[in-house]
């Protein structure tokens, strides 16, 4: 048993763990402001544009009675499908994606490895017969001809 708990404790006090955890609650909390912003900044002037539509109250009542809003179907108990949530749910998603990929970008442009300069090249032609020589050559090993220096 004391083994499972020290092997347990490497694993939980690795730095992977650690970051992984931290990433976590920071997106917990980014969740909850992306939440907010939807419901209580987005989507008030989309639904003013809409018609004074409150897309959160939307439903679609399946059990047979009449409610007039949500919170009264809700507090009845009756089965309902929120089709309007799905919708502030759906845009929460794709903001929260389109700022992760944002992000994810701008540290792939940060940590991306510069690629070494191209290594100098080693050989050239010959003029005479066009051989392939060392740079630096001073005759060339196939048509002996003198190689003037660049």
């Amino acid at each position: 048993m004391k083994k499972i708990f020290k092997e347990f404790k490497e694993f939980a006090t690795r730095g992977n763990v650690i970051d992984m955890a931290i990433g976590i609650i920071i997106g917990a909390a980014f969740g909850k402001i992306v939440t907010s912003f939807v419901n209580d900044i987005m989507m008030p002037p989309i639904g003013l544009l809409m018609g004074k539509m409150d897309f959160s109250s939307l439903f679609i009542n399946m059990s047979g009675k009449e409610y007039s809003s949500l919170a009264e179907a809700k507090a009845a108990g009756a089965a309902t499908l929120n089709y309007g949530m799905f919708i502030n749910t759906l845009i929460d998603f794709v903001i929260v994606a389109f700022v992760i990929f944002l992000l994810i970008k701008q540290i792939n442009r940060l940590t991306k490895k510069d690629t070494p300069p191209p290594a100098a090249p080693t050989t050239t032609q010959c003029p005479q017969c066009l051989s392939v020589i060392q740079i630096g050559a001073k005759r060339c090993p196939y048509c002996t001809s003198t190689i003037e220096s660049k």
